[in-house]
């Protein structure tokens, strides 16, 4: 009988903002189509049901207010960086998500942060995600390179710079996963040379997810070190995980999925 390694869960404390607004009103990444019909309703519910699956695993889920007008607010994980006990907000790189940076850094302002401004784009956790004692921050799309000594220096933590090379994985967590301290899950594809070597160096027992289960963003899910919250479509990575002695927990957000996002992106984590 093979081996099974055993993950141990963590009670996580995450931040999410109801899609409320939510539409696909211009196209700022290959996943969007305006002229796409978009079901608020349905949107609504799915968004539920992911918030309802963090509480049932033992998550603590706070809320942001969502904001007329920002359609896209629902993907909360741009809204900025928290960790070591800092935070970082976002500045994002188009202006119709700009207003977003004022919404979260007032949450933050009122969870007793000071939320840092960087002076070049950063998209928040879309590009940025904790791994142990270092942050894997992705640039090549959205957020600039140059932000990541800016966030470095304001959070005390080393950075790994990761550059991604195919649109469709226009952040960080639509191609890649950190399932706990020492283990991910990435798309190769969407990364230069010297980044993938980068991840094979740090990562040996990385998880390698095919096209079929990147495609549908199966990798922009959300793990406690045990249980991965992921999109349900991503079968084949669910099976890689059950492997790895993780538990996967599908969840359907197709409505959310058509502005280009899913699990990870509306979800906000609050490292300590």
């Amino acid at each position: 009988m093979p081996f099974r390694v055993s993950r141990t869960p963590t009670v996580r404390h995450y931040v999410m903002t109801p899609p409320t607004f939510f539409a696909v009103e211009y196209a700022i990444n290959p996943w969007m189509d305006p002229t796409t019909a978009v079901d608020t309703h349905r949107a609504l519910d799915q968004w539920d049901a992911l918030r309802r699956t963090y509480k049932e695993l033992g998550h603590t889920v706070e809320l942001v207010e969502p904001v007329a007008g920002l359609p896209d607010m629902v993907y909360a994980a741009n809204g900025g960086v928290l960790a070591n006990g800092r935070a970082v907000v976002a500045r994002f790189a188009y202006p119709q998500r700009a207003a977003e940076s004022d919404a979260y850094a007032a949450w933050m302002t009122r969870h007793g942060y000071t939320a840092v401004h960087t002076r070049h784009v950063n998209e928040g956790q879309g590009d940025v995600l904790g791994a142990g004692r270092m942050l894997l921050a992705g640039h090549g799309f959205r957020t600039e390179r140059r932000a990541h000594g800016e966030i470095a220096a304001a959070v005390g933590l080393p950075v790994v710079s990761l550059r991604l090379v195919d649109p469709r994985f226009y952040h960080l967590d639509t191609a890649l996963a950190v399932l706990d301290d020492t283990t991910v899950a990435y798309y190769p594809p969407a990364f230069d040379a010297p980044s993938r070597r980068r991840l094979l160096a740090l990562f040996p027992d990385a998880i390698e997810v095919a096209d079929a289960d990147a495609h549908v963003l199966g990798l922009n899910a959300v793990s406690d070190g045990h249980h991965v919250v992921l999109p349900a479509a991503a079968r084949g990575f669910a099976a890689q995980l059950r492997t790895a002695g993780f538990s996967p927990v599908g969840v359907e957000l197709s409505e959310l999925l058509k502005g280009g996002g899913s699990v990870k992106c509306c979800t906000l984590e609050v490292h300590p």
